[in-house]
């Protein structure tokens, strides 16, 4: 297992960290997983002793189930090196201040997941998903708040446009508060309309980042051959919808590149997508979770493939997406004058 640092901090993390969005299996969350206590124990201790060293979840998954089971697992007990991530922003009540990035919610909701995780802090308390209401000035100062008081040792966001990001990291900037240290974002072989904002923007301000759902919802496993019937059990026809799916000519043209390097190779189509993630700049860990041990050791294992130069452009070549305004233009008349993080996105189309 390899370690990197979380954007600007002095934090280094494994290149995989475990998710637990398919612990507890409470509510719509049953769709994805429903991992109970004892195969919550054994998933954790499989990627403690494959060297990850990160555990990320977050209040909503099955209403604070998730939490509970991780809580309950570790015993109360930090193990030497695990940190735990965890988020904030939808309902966990049905009051009207029940949700959202107010101060009052925040700090409510981060409270209760210290005592469900039986924690006396969070390592990584991230925003799980824009508010357009909450003032973000009140927002990055209840975090900072929590930062303070010892509750919280690193803020991140999840699931932010560009431009919010770059507003709230000038208002921390501004008033000399603690700025978010990563993102955490969709972004798969199917999926790469984060490289057109999101990656640019952490290369050129150092945000660490984190991706979620790296297997398309299983889409990349390489269990979906094309022409062939969905298998039983997976998250589709138990009704899920993330990610969306826009364009199915072209994720069978991908999948058909991926089990190609995958049955090439022996392993698995999930390894191969995860090892072109764990390739891509500015990547600092893939999150990977599991609806049983055996899917979370085959996953665990990418962290060891090493894609060659001829296994990368085929696969970047069939998932590249076409350039869309401004981009375009700016392939054809900035050229001269593109800076760093602007070739993460037109390096490949000039």
């Amino acid at each position: 297992m390899q370690y990197r640092q979380l954007g600007r901090s002095g934090l280094k993390i494994s290149t995989l960290t475990l998710g637990t969005m398919t612990m507890g299996g409470k509510g719509a969350f049953e769709k994805v997983g429903n991992v109970g206590l004892a195969e919550a124990k054994r998933q954790i201790d499989l990627c403690l002793d494959a060297g990850v060293n990160l555990i990320d979840t977050a209040d909503i998954y099955s209403t604070g189930g998730s939490e509970e089971i991780i809580g309950e697992a570790l015993g109360g007990v930090r193990k030497s090196g695990v940190m735990l991530a965890t988020k904030v922003r939808f309902p966990m009540g049905k009051g009207p201040n029940d949700a959202g990035l107010s101060r009052h919610h925040i700090i409510e909701a981060c409270n209760a997941s210290l005592k469900r995780l039986r924690t006396d802090y969070i390592d990584l308390y991230q925003v799980h998903e824009w508010d357009g209401i909450t003032p973000l000035d009140e927002t990055i100062e209840a975090l900072n708040t929590l930062i303070s008081h010892g509750k919280v040792r690193y803020i991140g966001c999840s699931n932010y446009s560009a431009w919010h990001i770059m507003k709230a990291l000038g208002i921390s900037d501004a008033t000399h508060r603690r700025r978010f240290v990563s993102q955490q974002i969709h972004y798969t072989l199917e999926a790469r309309e984060a490289e057109n904002e999101l990656l640019p923007l952490a290369h050129d301000q150092g945000l660490g980042v984190l991706v979620w759902s790296p297997l398309a919802g299983g889409l990349l496993s390489g269990k979906h051959r094309r022409d062939q019937k969905t298998p039983e059990g997976t998250r589709q026809l138990a009704g899920w919808k993330e990610p969306p799916i826009n364009n199915e000519a072209r994720l069978w043209d991908i999948i058909d590149v991926l089990v190609k390097i995958a049955d090439a190779r022996g392993v698995s189509g999930a390894q191969i997508a995860l090892a072109w993630l764990l390739g891509r700049p500015t990547i600092t860990s893939v999150v990977i979770g599991a609806r049983n041990e055996a899917q979370l050791a085959d996953n665990l294992q990418a962290a060891s493939v090493e894609l060659t130069s001829e296994e990368r452009a085929a696969l970047d070549q069939v998932s590249l997406l076409p350039l869309q305004y401004p981009y375009w233009h700016q392939a054809q008349t900035a050229k001269d004058r593109l800076g760093p993080a602007d070739l993460l996105l037109l390096g490949p189309h000039l």
